[in-house]
């Protein structure tokens, strides 16, 4: 079996809403774009991403974020047998592992990063709500080695929130991060289009949210993230039409598909999940998606996020995307 040395760990046969389909295998996608692609910056690109891509493997016996409010604590404490499997239900955006959303295509992921409250080590976490069984150092060792065994293809690591980690704990991540990636890290004056990267060996866009990133020529800075913050698809489109007649940032951005639920709208759905949630709205946002375009023009796309990858066919259909470009020919 090709690549068997990556074993998953997320459990297979799971059940699917009627009506949808999974991603296919597109671990080697970028290696096989046509020629004419390769000399444009990723920026030109469509990529699909993975929003809050860890939450697969959430920790329900961590304590509460330090961010949660007081009253969210206390109720908590209290309520842990109710609120715990709450928590799961709508905190939880991915329900396959990091290889395993590699595999289907994903090449953009949104990492948040703790450390754990009273913790004595200095191991650091995913989070989302709640912390992650697995340590960001072995999570991102898994991703170096998938990438020595694809050596064209480039992943975009998006690093944010950072809470609980001091200055000297940024150095350490810092430090760490640099180490396991090595010569992988593009450094950001790079040429980043495809035959650039590949010539050069680099692997890795690592976008750090932080100001201690900005004395480290290998980190990138924060990649703006268009967030419609509503559970409603029709709202989700409104939205993401409204900021790409804005016109597109400059350099990597990224439009967001995923639906937030309040605690209001979580209380009075108590059937719904935001799978659920995700899924019976799917037809809507795929119509959707499947009408963006790449490219350098003001209301061209880039990075495109979504939950639940592999569980609907997101990343095939953003790949795709890619062959609608027509790259001019200029004469030399």
């Amino acid at each position: 079996m090709k690549n068997a040395e990556f074993v998953t760990s997320s459990g297979t046969g799971q059940k699917m809403a009627p009506g949808l389909e999974r991603d296919g295998n597109n671990e080697d996608w970028m290696n096989t774009l046509p020629e004419e692609l390769w000399d444009l910056p990723l920026t030109n690109l469509a990529l699909p991403g993975s929003h809050d891509a860890m939450s697969y493997c959430l920790d329900l016996t961590s304590p509460l974020l330090r961010s949660e409010s007081d009253s969210f604590r206390l109720l908590d404490r209290v309520f842990y047998c109710v609120t715990r499997p709450i928590i799961y239900k709508w905190a939880t955006t991915q329900v396959i592992d990091i290889v395993e959303q590699l595999q289907a295509g994903v090449r953009y992921f949104d990492l948040r990063i703790a450390r754990k409250q009273n913790d004595t080590s200095h191991d650091l976490y995913f989070t989302h709500v709640i912390y992650t069984h697995v340590t960001v150092v072995d999570t991102l060792n898994t991703v170096a080695a998938w990438l020595s065994a694809h050596p064209k293809e480039i992943v975009i690591l998006a690093c944010s929130h950072f809470e609980g980690l001091s200055e000297k704990l940024h150095e350490e991540l810092i430090y760490s991060l640099k180490k396991i990636f090595g010569s992988k890290l593009c450094p950001s004056d790079a040429d980043i289009t495809l035959r650039g990267l590949w010539s050069s060996g680099y692997q890795v866009v690592l976008s750090y949210e932080d100001q201690t990133a900005v004395c480290h020529e290998e980190l990138w800075p924060e990649i703006p993230y268009w967030w419609a913050n509503t559970a409603d698809a029709g709202e989700l489109i409104q939205y993401l039409e409204s900021q790409k007649h804005l016109g597109r940032p400059e350099g990597f951005f990224v439009a967001g598909l995923n639906f937030t639920a309040d605690r209001c709208f979580i209380a009075s759905n108590p059937h719904l999940s935001l799978r659920t949630l995700t899924t019976d709205q799917w037809e809507c946002v795929r119509r959707w998606v499947e009408d963006q375009k790449p490219g350098a023009d003001p209301t061209s796309l880039n990075i495109i996020a979504g939950d639940f990858i592999g569980s609907i066919p997101l990343c095939s259909i953003i790949i795709a995307l890619n062959k609608t470009q027509r790259p001019l020919k200029v004469d030399v």
